[in-house]
């Protein structure tokens, strides 16, 4: 019997949908299968607890890593958050066309900017000038947060515009109509409308950051210690892979999967998040 184009074409999507799904299951197996023998070995307290990273001595301590990762990207949204909004807001909403007709082809254009190249920007750029303006010597958590807040920005200025512009024109209409002013209207109006697409923007943005490592590597000073400030030096967990995987074998590579699997979950977990928030437009009106 011989099968409609219609029928053909949907089987080759089924297949393509179940090997992407295969491979996502292959490399979860693989990750788990490499970096769970030292878990068992050591104690998940002492990995996931422990302060000190010393390979030669056995000890695996992987909390200055979590630390330093969770520091860097809370610093990229402090920095990158406002900064993006403000500017979807502004190119949605009160840009002249020709202004905005230049701006969103340069952020397009950040958006495919190699990662090291903005490394390569902080190291020479940023480093020296908070080395000279707030002290320390410049790798430092501010540092990566700052070349992370820049690379964040074109993920979160395209999707909370597209957000913004998806709100009825019915809504904003209304408002201005009852006599409220083009800032009422967006603070309380447009921007509840649209608070899903942003939300969703910022989870984006944050696993992005989470997720980054050669731009880390270059202006964070990769020391395996808890910062106890903005300006002391720190390690990611993907910079922490990239440096070690080199050279480790035995319990260290073993360890080096383990940090592999903590940022697997921690990804995982946030783009779960993305798939919890309303996509409707106006589900904060309805709730």
């Amino acid at each position: 019997m011989r099968l409609r184009p219609e029928k053909t074409i949907e089987i080759f999507l089924l297949l393509s949908a179940l090997t992407a799904i295969l491979i996502f299951l292959l490399i979860c197996v693989f990750i788990f299968i490499e970096g769970l023998p030292v878990i068992h070995k050591y104690g998940l307290k002492n990995i996931m607890g422990g302060n000190l990273w010393d390979p030669v001595n056995s000890a695996f301590g992987l909390l200055p890593m979590i630390m330093g990762s969770v520091y860097v990207a809370a610093g990229s949204l402090i920095i990158g958050v406002p900064l993006g909004i403000g500017c979807a807001i502004f190119l949605a909403e009160m840009a002249p066309r020709q202004i905005a007709g230049i701006i969103r082809p340069a952020i397009g254009l950040l958006a495919g900017i190699p990662s090291v190249v903005y490394g390569f920007y902080g190291l020479v750029v940023i480093v020296p000038l908070i080395r000279e303006l707030l002290g320390g010597m410049g790798f430092s958590v501010l540092s990566g947060s700052i070349v992370l807040a820049i690379m964040i920005l074109p993920t979160i200025i395209t999707i909370s515009e597209h957000s913004i512009r998806a709100v009825p024109k019915e809504f904003k209409k209304g408002s201005l109509a009852l006599g409220a002013n083009h800032w009422q209207t967006i603070k309380t109006i447009i921007l509840p409308a649209a608070s899903s697409g942003i939300v969703t923007s910022v989870v984006l943005g944050m696993g992005r950051a989470v997720g980054e490592t050669m731009a880390i590597v270059l202006v964070t000073g990769n020391v395996a210690i808890i910062p106890g400030s903005f300006l002391d030096p720190m390690r990611t967990l993907t910079a922490h892979i990239a440096i070690e995987t080199g050279y480790a074998s035995g319990d260290h590579a073993s360890a080096l999967f383990t940090a592999g699997i903590v940022l697997f979950i921690f990804i995982l977990i946030l783009n779960s998040l993305v798939l919890l928030i309303p996509q409707k437009v106006g589900d904060s009106f309805e709730n």
